[in-house]
């Protein structure tokens, strides 16, 4: 199953789709079905059995008429992010400013708001009175389907519905001037998310996928999420130790190595160009760069 968010005809859909191909529009086949995501997620042992009849029915929209949108505009929490949770990401930061390297004993969370979400093609702002040093960042994004507090890792991808893409999208020296995370990498349009979202059917082993960013068609991360330092039964038994994760929280698992600021020269973006994340079995995220301001 596949599940998109979408406007086609001036009107907002969630479709659901076998290829990714051909969508069908989940408020055409009755049985009262909610056109929204977070909603279908929450009450989705119910909804199940007329979602799997859906994909049986005659497309409603193809992929090459519609506009696709941020999957889970307005998640009702912050975005869960982990940092540095690739090896060779955290070796080209301290690198880069001439450290010797620390791996972390924990994964490292933070959170984007939901106001920095935006969605496939659509532009990331890049404003020069807030930020001169713009970077890019490819993540899996998890999905969470099943609420839960306490979670152990034997149990953890059992709470998972399914998975997209997500590109971190970063102020480098907003970072360095508030000396933490959340204030450069929470600003409007820095957190683009989708094309889709694939349910965990369709993926057995999240552990094993490959993710690339391109920009201007010039490959910079190449890795597999197979080299993450916490895997996502670490990651989700950590974040829900004391802490309630909700069915429709988002989570952003981390970035390979080859961000712009670690590039010699540095490649951070300017503005026109064209980022392209990309995650195997999910598909591409593609946003383009535009100054404003």
């Amino acid at each position: 199953m596949i599940f998109a968010r979408y406007e086609a005809n001036g009107k907002t859909a969630l479709g659901v789709s076998n290829d990714g191909r051909g969508f069908v529009d989940l408020a055409s086949v009755g049985g009262g079905l909610p056109a929204d995501l977070v909603a279908l997620i929450r009450d989705f042992g119910r909804h199940e059995p007329a979602v799997k009849a859906a994909l049986a029915a005659k497309p409603t929209h193809q992929l090459s008429a519609i506009k696709l949108l941020a999957p889970i505009p307005r998640p009702e929490k912050n975005v869960f992010c982990v940092g540095r949770n690739y090896k060779e990401h955290v070796e080209e930061g301290y690198r880069t400013r001439g450290q010797a390297t620390k791996l972390p004993e924990a994964p490292q969370f933070f959170t984007k708001p939901r106001t920095a979400i935006v969605g496939p093609d659509d532009e990331v702002p890049l404003d020069p009175k807030v930020t001169s040093a713009l970077d890019y960042e490819v993540e899996l994004g998890v999905i969470i389907g099943k609420t839960g507090k306490n979670i152990s890792q034997a149990a953890a991808l059992d709470h998972i519905f399914g998975y997209t893409v997500i590109n971190d999208v970063t102020a480098r020296d907003l970072q360095r001037r508030h000396d933490q995370w959340f204030k450069g990498k929470g600003i409007d349009g820095s957190c683009p998310m989708g094309p889709v979202v694939v349910h965990k059917s369709r993926i057995p082993d999240p552990q094993g996928l490959n993710v690339t960013m391109r920009v201007n068609g010039e490959t910079r991360q190449n890795s597999n999420t197979k080299h993450m330092i916490f895997d996502l039964k670490v990651i989700i038994e950590q974040l829900s130790l004391g802490m309630t994760v909700e069915a429709g929280d988002v989570i952003a698992t981390g970035t390979p190595s080859g961000v712009g600021f670690a590039m010699n020269p540095p490649g951070l973006l300017k503005s026109g160009d064209l980022m392209e994340a990309e995650v195997e079995g999910i598909g591409i995220l593609r946003n383009r760069v535009k100054q404003v301001g």
